[in-house]
């Protein structure tokens, strides 16, 4: 069966790379805008049979309907498998109601792509109260993997001594992974949400004084969690503090918010395009892809 990656022209570089590990041929989709917002879009044909479509899904409103469109348009043209390749997954988090009327995005938008996907391979979902993302995209291949290791390895060629240090609770198991693969201290942070940028964080009791200490996390959005943990890392006498992430969101003027608070350096994958990207994720997806889709 023959396999194919679509792409947006955004997205070229990010799947080309893919393409090249895979050895499989990427083709753009065509897209139209038209005056009113509606968008026209053109795939190559003959279509494939097996179809890889790579849309990482930050600012993804907008690439929900062309994810849509495209599905059902590969179906119509022929094609019998097809993946979603979606490094950044979008309306994972919320995923109970805390109040009356709030909408569960995670059952409706996972819904949604299990009705249009037969895999869907992502990395580090935003996951709070579920383990597997089968549980939120039911698919016939859920496929999740994570970056920590990753980030793991390119901290501890950088910083062999670092003190890995996760911002909140909920990134204790990409820091506790990292760690433990090198062999690096690392602690946890609390963190006490008051609204989407105002954030306080509890220190871990422990001793910063003369580390070099990396925060590790799956996304920075505002990048208020990690400034302002960095601030107090760096009060407390640590040596320098970088920051390692994921998904490099890092929206409106997160990264100036960061730099304020005397972090160092700031690294990510390429799972979002960014200045931060050091890490090329084309590797482990063609991995995973070769051994569970293709």
């Amino acid at each position: 069966m023959s396999t194919v990656i679509l792409c947006f022209e955004d997205e070229l570089d990010a799947a080309n790379r893919l393409g090249k590990a895979l050895d499989t041929q990427v083709h753009l989709i065509k897209r139209h805008r038209f005056p009113d917002g509606e968008l026209k879009l053109t795939l190559p044909t003959p279509i494939s049979e097996k179809v890889l479509v790579y849309r990482s899904l930050v600012h993804p409103n907008e690439k929900l309907v062309e994810l849509l469109l495209v599905a059902k348009a590969s179906r119509q043209l022929g094609a019998k498998d097809l993946t979603l390749i979606s490094p950044y997954l979008a309306y994972m988090r919320q995923d109970i109601a805390f109040n009356e009327g709030e909408v569960v995005s995670q059952k409706i938008v996972g819904a949604f792509l299990a009705s249009l996907f037969n895999s869907v391979v992502t990395i580090d979902p935003h996951l709070h109260r579920i383990s597997k993302l089968e549980e939120a995209i039911a698919v016939e291949r859920p496929i999740a993997l994570s970056g920590a290791p990753l980030l793991g390895d390119f901290i501890a060629n950088k910083i062999p001594n670092a003190y890995l240090i996760g911002p909140d609770e909920e990134s204790k198991q990409w820091v506790e992974q990292a760690a433990i693969a090198h062999s690096l201290d690392f602690a946890i942070c609390k963190k006490i949400r008051h609204g989407d940028k105002d954030v306080e964080i509890k220190l871990p009791v422990t001793v910063f004084r003369d580390r070099n200490v990396v925060l590790l996390d799956d996304v920075a959005s505002s990048g208020q969690t990690l400034a302002k943990a960095a601030k107090l890392i760096l009060d407390e006498g640590a040596k320098s503090v970088d920051v390692a992430v994921t998904h490099a969101l890092f929206a409106g003027d997160a990264i100036a918010a960061i730099k304020l608070a005397g972090v160092r350096n700031i690294w990510s994958t390429d799972c979002i395009a960014h200045e931060s990207n050091v890490i090329d994720i084309a590797p482990i997806l063609a991995e995973a892809i070769l051994q569970n889709v293709c």
